[in-house]
Formats: structure tokens, sequence, C-alpha cells
């Protein structure tokens, strides 16, 4: 341990030396000083996690209870792992049990490593992270610069994690009461690479909103569901699980569900009790342009009448659209307008109830699906559709990758043996290493004349 200690203190000084004549004799710019300041530690950072797990290795190695139930069947067994700061490689022991003639590297195990483990649960998390945000081919780089690492590496990381359940963020308070609730919804359509198109759908509940800005509105505690369900019965029973969860149901006077009319929406009425439905604005606006784009004064009239809430009226005009719309594919597309206009007449309405705060849903598909899934020409399975976008609203949601890694990993890991260390060793340990002193590393003796400790002692005595 003095060894190791000494060697990293020696390293860090010596480029710290190297690195600070560069930047002040040669005027190079504080990023290459901070650059290579960052490839100094993460080198540290290896050799530092290589000793603790060799450390680690000689604890079980020496323990009284090791020798006694385990057989040392080879003494230094190579092993590299990729981690945070680059490979690092260590050796261990291989053990068998003197019963059951079973293998096992225990210090290994003892720390979370598994026989087939190459990478670092931390550096996979963190590999996920990026990816949430960015193309695997740059998350890769972005998580570690001091190891090469690929898409597939990243695409192995999180086909690893597994789905995530849409309940898998915690809920962080206690169950709140409100009158008026507001679930939103919408769905995303993300090419396949094997042809095709998935539609991974979003739904997201919050309590209103608030102005925080001159144009800018904050939903109030929003929580996001997302993946790609075959049943549209199976995101709802996990809206209604949230709701119930996290809200005193019998407070509850009124829910607006907001959407764009699709039957998966319109499903979540039967779903939540005492929901009513709401039509979203954009796509009424969208219509409402398709039935009178081409004779522009009847856009105008239109609106007034569905502010009116005059149904008759809105009727009466579509009419007189149709019958004096010539071509035959532009009057179809005034009928498509009529029937989802009028079809969705209630809905419409409730638009303008006063505790009603509107809908941004294709904003948020927008912001939370679209950004990552289908706004740039990428090549998805419709599994890493899937994954993604729960993984989107996971973060969105508060949750942590990393603890959900951790989470994963320790419930699917084998039991750690259970082989007593002996707590001499480790204390002996303690003490050697105490008496190493930042003092009795020799670059760093008061009487060293380095170009460092010169120009910094011109500097204190200027």
């Amino acid at each position: 341990m003095e060894l190791i200690i000494q060697e990293i203190t020696n390293k860090i000084i010596s480029n710290f030396e190297q690195d600070l004549e560069k930047l002040i004799r040669e005027r190079r710019d504080i990023s290459d000083f901070i650059l290579a300041t960052k490839k100094t530690l993460d080198e540290v950072g290896a050799g530092l996690v290589s000793e603790a797990l060799e450390i680690v290795n000689e604890v079980y190695r020496n323990s009284k209870e090791r020798k006694k139930n385990w057989r040392i069947k080879e003494k230094a067994a190579k092993k590299t792992l990729i981690t945070i700061f680059g490979e690092v490689s260590y050796e261990r022991t291989y053990y068998q049990n003197k019963k059951t003639g079973e293998y096992s590297y225990l210090s290994d195990e003892a720390v979370g490593i598994e026989t087939h483990d190459k990478m670092d649960a931390s550096l996979k998390a963190n590999l996920i992270e990026e990816a949430i945000y960015m193309p695997y081919s740059r998350s890769a780089k972005q998580a570690s610069e001091a190891v090469d690492l690929t898409s597939q590496t990243v695409m192995n990381s999180i086909r690893e994690l597994g789905s995530v359940g849409n309940g898998a963020a915690e809920i962080k308070q206690d169950k709140r009461s409100v009158k008026v609730l507001y679930i939103e919804a919408d769905e995303d359509h993300v090419s396949l690479q094997e042809g095709g198109v998935v539609e991974p759908k979003l739904v997201y509940v919050h309590e209103g909103k608030k102005k925080v800005g001159k144009n800018r509105w904050k939903l109030l505690n929003p929580r996001y569901f997302s993946g790609v369900y075959a049943n549209s019965d199976d995101i709802w029973l996990e809206v209604l699980d949230y709701i119930d969860s996290a809200y005193d149901m019998d407070r509850i006077e009124k829910i607006y569900l907001s959407g764009d009319g699709a039957p998966w929406i319109k499903n979540g009425l039967g779903w939540i009790k005492g929901s009513i439905y709401v039509l979203d604005r954009y796509h009424l606006t969208k219509y409402v342009t398709q039935a009178t784009a081409h004779m522009g004064h009847t856009t105008p009239i239109m609106w007034g009448y569905i502010d009116a809430g005059d149904k008759k009226s809105v009727r009466e005009l579509f009419n007189v659209i149709i019958s004096t719309t010539e071509p035959e594919t532009k009057k179809k597309a005034v009928h498509e307008a009529r029937k989802y206009i009028l079809g969705n007449w209630e809905g419409i309405m409730r638009w303008y109830e006063a505790d009603y705060v509107g809908c941004s849903a294709e904003g948020h598909v927008s912001h939370i699906l679209s950004s990552r899934l289908s706004s740039r020409p990428l090549g998805w399975c419709k599994t890493g559709v899937d994954q993604m976008s729960r993984l989107r609203v996971f973060v969105a949601n508060g949750g942590d990758v990393y603890e959900l890694f951790m989470k994963r990993k320790k419930a699917a890991a084998k039991e750690a043996r259970d082989v007593e260390v002996d707590q001499e060793i480790i204390r002996k340990r303690k003490l050697k290493t105490s008496h190493e002193t930042i003092g009795n590393i020799t670059i760093l003796n008061i009487g060293k004349r380095t170009w460092a400790s010169q120009f910094l002692k011109s500097i204190r005595d200027a």
C-alpha cells in the first residue's frame, strides 16, 4: 500500500509539474491543462482500483476460515475490468471448496464481480445515462474517454438492464389531495430497421401548470408513462395504479383526459373513474385547417362557431364548404375533418371549462420521445424503442439509472460466500498505511529543486 501511494503521488506531482510548465512557458490554453490533468487522474483511479482489488484478494487469501474450507487452485489468475477510469488489470486467487468441490474467485465475488464480467456496473450505468440523450456511438465516447467503447457495448448494457417499468421511479411524496387532475396522452411514430413503424405511447398525469417565464409554463407534479404496448389496457392500468398510490381518490372531483381522439386514448375513460374527455387543441386546429384552407374566408367563421359552441352552424358551414369544393380528393379531406370535429364535439366544448388548463401532449411527445427516437433517421428495433421510451420517462420521473442498475444486479447475483475475514489483517494494513506521510515522499522534500518549486518560490518571494 505504501508503495502504490508513493507511486501515485509521484505521478500526480510529476505530471502536474510538466503540464504546468507547458501551460506557462508555451502559453497553452487552460483546457489543454484540464484534459491532461483528467488523463492523469484516470490513470491514478485505475491504479487505485487495481490496488484495492488485490488487497481484498490478499485479505481473503490470508483468512483462517478460508484456509479451513477452501484450497488454492491458482494463485495469480489475471483479470481485466473496464471501468470509468479505463482498463483495470489485477490478479486474484482461484479457490476450490474442500467439501463440495465447487470453484470460486472469493474476493471478486465478495465485491460483486462475476466471473463473466468485463465491465464495471458504474460504467454500464453511465453508458445508459448518456444513451438516453444521444446516439449510442456518441454516448460510448461521452461515457469514458479513457477506453474505446462501441455502439454495441452501449446496446448490450441497455439490454442487460432490461425493460424499466413505469413504476420504477419512486414516488417521493405522501398521498396528495386535489380536486382536479389532468391526464394527457399521445404517441410517437418511429421507423424500424426492418421496415414499418412502431408507436410508443406517452401518458402523463399532472395537477395543472404555473407560469415560470414570459412564455413558459411548468406542469405541477407531472408523472410520465411510456412504452410500446400491444394492448392499451396495460398502460392505463399503470396510470390507475399511480393515481391510486399518489392521490386521495375520494377527494378528486374531476379528471380531464386530453388527447387527439385515438381509440386507445379514449379507452382510458373506462379505466380512470370520473374522467372526462377533452380534444387536444393541436389536432382540432389541424382539422379546421384541413377543412377550410382552400376557402380561407371560412376559417375565422368556423372558429367563431366553435368558440360559441354552435354545433348546428358548424354542421351547416361544412355542408356549404363540401357543396362548393370541386376536387374529389379535397372534398374527401373536408368530409374527414367534418367527421372528426362533429364526432369529438363534447370533447371540444370541454376546452372552454373554467378549470381546464389546456393540453401540451404534442410538445411533450416531441421533447420526451421524438427528440431521441424519431426526429433523426435512426435505426431502431421494436425492443430498443420500448426500452428507450421507458428510460426517457424513468429519468423524467426523477429515476436514477445507477441505483436501478445496482438494484437489479444485486437481485440477480448469487449470494456471496459467507467467508469470515480476519479483522486483524485489515487493522495491520491500516496501521502500516497511516505511517506513510506526505513528508516521506522524496519528490516533496523541501530541499528538492524542481522547475515548479522554483517558479512557485519566485512568486512567493515577489
